[in-house]
């Protein structure tokens, strides 16, 4: 395992062979990092994908969430240890560059890349479905376009307007789950007014079947189906980087992700199975937030739903698209990637980088409305397992930063890690075991898929990243003979 020279403390310091410009700039206000934190752990698959955990694993579903967002706090932690030290727009793939090696960096960058701008392409769809639903007259490939075009402008003008947007999506997801929070439990005990709903308390966790109706093998199920509506987390890490005082956002979000899961996750989800009976048909043809409202008397429960999920679409695909186009432009500093995608506009923006994301995001969404059971089908799943592979590389990570950063700078470790290595290694453990346990779902498109079709990409990327990096070293030696 090799070493390297330590990191650039900025990313506006111009490497070999990039570009000049202006570098990234800090245009993020602490209230923009704040709500970013915040909405990071909110993604459309809370609102949409919740319904099945439930059916799959009745009120056992909470242990489910639970256990997926210990895990989350447990990387964000890692994660958070390595940023407090060295904030970068490359966060875990110049970590893994760092501590691992530069095929590391450049193959979970570019896997990370990926994973987002396939993520444009099914978010976009999704938002597009819901606003052809409202305005027919725009087809719905119309809408995809629009919302892309409308998104992509609102990156390449400024990482405040990136800042900005991302504040209100993320501020309406916010006060929407705080609100059904409160709601829902008025509703349960009885105190809302003007409901019918009966005062049910916390019965229906156990009058139907038990807490865990299918067993305890369920729990694993629903950690399945979970897991990757907690992706986005570390996109605030990445965002640092364009603040004041990266150390301090950094240290504020990672430190309040206990409560921000807590609340939005368990806490939601547990007002869902305490309304309803777990297996209440609702659940699924309606979903569980739409099925929940809709139990306690709120009229137009699903056009509200409706709004609030268009309100999440539109910000996992803001988002998606800034944390690829940083992931990008980290590649391009680090020459992992074209030099063009370092360089930045007077207004601190990577231009090349976002365009080049953002065409490969409109081609994917031209594959899901021409080939959606064929290639749009095939990314999917190539990028299933994408998440899992990142949180092991943070956790590897931290393994050997935490090191380094002891003997190098042992005053910049302002955030720790619980425990290391023991929980860092119990970590490493957990994620292992979801990917084993992914290979037992052999549904078309299931869990096996994903890892299979994910695991070949991986290694298929490693390999030209180790290739390259010998063709180089042998460049090296090449012109070091010559001179």
């Amino acid at each position: 395992m090799t070493t390297r020279a330590p990191l650039p403390a900025s990313d506006s310091v111009t490497t070999k062979g990039a570009p000049e410009g202006s570098g990234l700039q800090a245009g993020l206000k602490n209230r923009h990092l704040s709500m970013i934190a915040i909405g990071g752990v909110i993604g459309a698959g809370l609102f949409v994908g919740s319904g099945s955990g439930i059916a799959a694993a009745g009120p056992g579903i909470l242990i489910s969430y639970l256990l997926v967002g210990t895990l989350v706090v447990l990387v964000m932690r890692m994660l958070g240890e390595m940023a407090a030290a060295n904030p970068t727009s490359g966060s875990f793939s110049a970590y893994a560059d760092r501590a691992l090696g530069r095929w590391a960096g450049f193959t979970i960058g570019w896997l990370y890349w990926f994973f987002w701008v396939v993520v444009l392409a099914v978010e976009a769809t999704a938002g597009a479905k819901i606003l052809a639903g409202w305005i027919p007259a725009v087809p719905q490939w119309g809408w995809a376009l629009i919302v892309m075009v409308v998104l992509t402008a609102t990156n390449l003008a400024s990482v405040s307007s990136y800042g900005e947007f991302e504040f209100w999506f993320a501020g309406i997801k916010v006060v929407a789950i705080a609100a059904f929070i409160l709601i829902g439990g008025l509703a349960i005990f009885g105190l809302l007014p003007g409901s019918d709903h009966p005062a049910s308390g916390f019965s229906n966790l156990t009058a139907h079947g038990g807490f865990l109706p299918h067993g305890p093998g369920a729990i694993l199920t629903g950690i399945l189906m979970v897991v990757f509506s907690f992706m986005g987390s570390e996109i605030v890490t990445l965002a640092a980087g364009e603040t004041a005082d990266p150390r301090a956002a950094v240290t504020k979000a990672t430190n309040s992700v206990i409560w921000r899961i807590a609340v939005f996750y368990l806490g939601s989800i547990l007002i869902v199975v305490s309304l309803l009976r777990w297996d209440d048909p609702a659940i699924l043809k309606d979903g569980s937030y739409v099925a929940a409202l809709s139990s306690i008397g709120i009229p137009h429960a699903g056009q509200i739903m409706n709004a609030i999920v268009l309100t999440s679409v539109l910000s996992c695909l803001n988002s998606g698209l800034y944390t690829a186009s940083r992931m990008a432009f980290s590649l391009g500093r680090r020459n992992d990637a074209p030099a063009a995608f370092a360089r930045t506009t007077g207004r601190g923006v990577p231009q090349a980088a976002i365009l080049a994301s953002v065409v490969f995001g409109f081609v994917a969404v031209a594959f899901n409305y021409l080939w959606p059971d064929t290639v749009f089908q095939f990314l999917l799943n190539s990028s299933g397992a994408i998440a899992l592979f990142v949180w092991l590389v943070i956790c590897f990570s931290q393994l050997r930063m935490r090191k380094i950063i002891q003997q190098e700078s042992p005053e910049k470790l302002v955030v720790r890690m619980w425990l290391y290595p023991y929980l860092t290694w119990a970590t490493i453990a957990l994620i292992t075991f979801v990917l084993g346990y992914m290979l037992t779902d052999t549904a078309d498109g299931g869990g096996r898929d994903q890892v299979v079709l994910s695991t070949l990409v991986a290694v298929g990327v490693v390999i030209f990243a180790l290739v390259r990096e010998r063709l180089g070293r042998k460049q090296q030696q090449n012109e070091l003979l010559g001179s």
